[in-house]
C-alpha cells in the first residue's frame, strides 16, 4: 500500500476520529499494528488555529512516518491555506473531510455536506492539492442519502483532482452509524478509478477484514470504532491477513500494561485534571467487552488524581 511516495508496511489504516485519535491513541494503535493513523480533525479556519483544543490536536511529538492531518472545511482557499499551515508544522500527508456526518459540520458546508456540491468538491480539492507538495487524501461516504450516492462521481474528481488516495465509509450521511454498511458502491469505486481506495465501515473482526478486501478488491481497510478500547485489533487482523490464522488474545498482563501507558501518555499531553477526565472514557471502551465491570467503571470515572487511576487499573487486574 503506498500513497504518494511513503510504502505503508501494511494496508490497515487508523481512521480520523474527534475525541479520539489524539496522539497517545495513535501513536498506541501504531505500536500494535497499524500501517498508518489520521489525526482528528483540524478546523481550516484559522481564528480557531491557537486554541487549546487545537494545539492538543496538532501534537505528534515525534510520531512515525508520514504523519497524517485531517483538516476540514467548505472554503477552497480557507483549505488551501490550512494545509500549506500544517505541511509547515510537520504533516507529511493531508487528509481531506469530506465524510463526517456531524450535524454542526455539516451546517457549516463542511465534512459530507459537501458530498452535495460536486463543483465545490472539485474546486476544494484542486486547491489543497495545488497548495502543497505532499499528498493530498480524501475521505468521504457514499452519497448524502441512499436516493444520491454519488461516490463514484466524487471518486472520479478526486482521481482527475490529483488525489493520492481515497478512502470510503460504507454509508451515505443520512445514515450516520445506523444500519449495517454497504460495499457494493466502494466495489464500484475500485473498480472505476486507479488510484489506491480504503475501505470503511463496520469492519470489527479479523474475518470481516479480508471478507471486506476480497469483496470489494480495495488497496486497504480503515478501522475506526473497531480500534476503541481494542488497539491490538491492528495486529490480530494483520496476522490473520498474513497466515490465515488467528493470533492468540493479549494477555490480562499486557493488556494492563497497555492502559496504564495509555493513560500516562494521556497525562502527559493533557495535563493532570484533564488528562484524568479523558482517561475515563477511554477506560470504558477497554472494559466494555467484560461482564461485570459496571460496578468499577462507575468507581474509576469519580477518581480525581492519575495516582489513583492508575492504583485502580493495576487493583482490577490484581
Amino acid at each position: 500500500m503506498k500513497i504518494g511516495s511513503y510504502e505503508l508496511p501494511n494496508n490497515l489504516i487508523l481512521a480520523p476520529m474527534a475525541g479520539v485519535t489524539d496522539w497517545p491513541f495513535r501513536q498506541l494503535c501504531m505500536q500494535l499494528g497499524a500501517g498508518m493513523v489520521v489525526s482528528e480533525m483540524m478546523h481550516s479556519d484559522p481564528e480557531f488555529r491557537d486554541t487549546q483544543k487545537s494545539v492538543w490536536r496538532a501534537t505528534h511529538n515525534n510520531e512515525a512516518t508520514p504523519r497524517a492531518v485531517q483538516i476540514a472545511g467548505g472554503d477552497p482557499l480557507m483549505m488551501a491555506e490550512a494545509a500549506k499551515y500544517n505541511v509547515s508544522q510537520g504533516a507529511q500527508i493531508i487528509d481531506i473531510n469530506m465524510g463526517c456526518p456531524a450535524k454542526k459540520v455539516c451546517k457549516l458546508d463542511a465534512g459530507s455536506a459537501l458530498l452535495k456540491n460536486e463543483p465545490l468538491v472539485r474546486k476544494i480539492l484542486e486547491a489543497v492539492v495545488n497548495a502543497v507538495n505532499v499528498p493530498v487524501t480524501l475521505k468521504i461516504r457514499t452519497g448524502w442519502d441512499p436516493e444520491n450516492r454519488n461516490g463514484i462521481r466524487i471518486a472520479q474528481i478526486a482521481e482527475q483532482s490529483g488525489v493520492a488516495a481515497l478512502a470510503v465509509h460504507g454509508r451515505t450521511r443520512a445514515e450516520r452509524f445506523t444500519g449495517e454498511a454497504e460495499y457494493d458502491t466502494i466495489k464500484a469505486i475500485k473498480a472505476t478509478v486507479k488510484i489506491p481506495v480504503i475501505a470503511n465501515g463496520d469492519i470489527s473482526t479479523a474475518e470481516k477484514a479480508k471478507q471486506v478486501l476480497d469483496y470489494t478488491q480495495a488497496d486497504a481497510i480503515m478501522l475506526g470504532r473497531a480500534a476503541q478500547g481494542n488497539p491490538w485489533i491492528f495486529r490480530e487482523i494483520n496476522h490473520f491477513l498474513t497466515t490465515g490464522e488467528h493470533l492468540a488474545i493479549p494477555s490480562h498482563s499486557e493488556v494492563k500494561s497497555i492502559m496504564c501507558e495509555h493513560l500516562e501518555n494521556l497525562y502527559s499531553l493533557y495535563g493532570n485534571f484533564m488528562g484524568v477526565r479523558i482517561a475515563r472514557k477511554h477506560i470504558g471502551w477497554y472494559l466494555q467487552e467484560h461482564e461485570n465491570t459496571t460496578d468499577f467503571c462507575r468507581f474509576f470515572n469519580g477518581i480525581e488524581t492519575p495516582d489513583e487511576q492508575i492504583k485502580a487499573i493495576n487493583q482490577l487486574f490484581n
